[in-house]
């Protein structure tokens, strides 16, 4: 049966860490040229193999996150890894990006938090002109960190919302810092009109996803498939239209499902849940955008026009101009009006 290239389908990405989107090519590079040692699992045994559903496990993705970070040492790495997240996002057809960062991680080699936003936010900009894709930024708190360290944050991003920063999330490992504890964040960060964009339902269940909902005015939740534990917060997912940032082969490396069959994507679908697709961090998986729509059109049996719609579900949770938007989902109309 023919079927229609993925890589030509428009789509948002709306679940992309700033680290995590790094071509491994560059993490070698980048390692050797600033004399970091890279473990053999970042090198020769790439991708590593992980498993992070319990805390040690956990505290190992993190380690290995935090060596690929370390080889940014230079503003011109920083401008190259957003140039290059750019270059890639355009081969899969995404017409939209929005990259999550945590300031606080580069703040030290880059002049504070205020110019490491600022950094970002040009790279951001040049990265845009050189490609042609629309690229967001959504400043996240690290949840085990303290929540007076979010409020400075959330208040950065509300500094620049309308200059390039479209929302505000909430990430690491969700067994620690319970949502309650950053509602005031949120609360600074909604009020400067940004999107709420917390992570929950990933290595904890539904428990995870109603505070997200309740407390943190939760827009979209990063994961979230765990949700289908309960029903009824299924249901009340899909009335409110809050999007999942669904990651299959995360998912599947961290070890939250067994395999891709195993993602809940069907049945969060079919319950009318919004699904935006998204690769998570591609250095540390693997895969990008595009391999996540092959996974679920192998794993899960959708067919194009099920696709199309999940396409269409990325541009709607984003927050892509009004413009761009209409654009991209005329561009999914068309792509599957194309013949196969």
């Amino acid at each position: 049966m023919n079927r229609r290239d993925l890589s030509r389908l428009p789509k948002a990405h709306l679940h992309l860490h700033f680290t995590g989107s790094m071509r491994h090519s560059t993490l070698v590079e980048l390692a050797l040229r600033h004399r970091v040692q890279l473990p053999e699992s970042l090198v020769s045994e790439w991708p590593p193999a992980l498993r992070a559903t319990d805390e040690r496990g956990w505290f190992r993705f993190q380690r290995l996150y935090d060596l690929a970070r370390s080889v940014l040492q230079t503003p011109e790495d920083l401008r190259r890894l957003v140039r290059e997240t750019a270059e890639d996002e355009a081969a899969e057809g995404s017409g939209w990006l929005e990259i999550q960062v945590d300031p606080s991680g580069y703040a030290h080699r880059f002049g504070g938090l205020t110019a490491t936003a600022e950094l970002v936010l040009d790279a951001v900009r040049e990265a845009e002109r050189a490609t042609g894709i629309g690229i967001g930024v959504v400043i996240a708190a690290n949840r085990t960190r303290h929540p007076l360290d979010a409020r400075t944050l959330a208040r950065l991003a509300a500094h620049y919302a309308g200059q390039g920063v479209v929302g505000f999330g909430l990430s690491n490992d969700e067994r620690r810092g319970r949502p309650y504890e950053f509602e005031r964040a949120f609360r600074i960060a909604k009020r400067a009109g940004l999107l709420s964009a917390p992570h929950g339902g990933e290595l904890q269940g539904p428990e995870s996803v109603r505070p997200c909902i309740d407390l943190l005015g939760a827009d979209r939740i990063g994961h979230g498939v765990r949700a289908v534990e309960d029903p009824r917060l299924v249901e009340r997912i899909a009335e409110r239209g809050i999007t999942l940032e669904v990651c299959p082969a995360s998912n599947v490396s961290l070890g939250v499902a067994g395999s891709a069959g195993d993602v809940p994507v069907r049945g969060l679908f079919e319950a009318g849940v919004p699904i935006a697709l998204g690769a998570d961090d591609p250095l540390l998986f693997g895969s990008r955008l595009t391999a996540q729509y092959e996974l679920v059109r192998s794993e899960h049996g959708f067919d194009d026009a099920e696709l199309a719609e999940l396409a269409r579900s990325s541009i709607r949770g984003s927050a892509a101009p009004p413009g761009v938007r209409k654009q991209l989902l005329e561009g999914v109309d068309d792509w599957l009006a194309a013949p196969a």
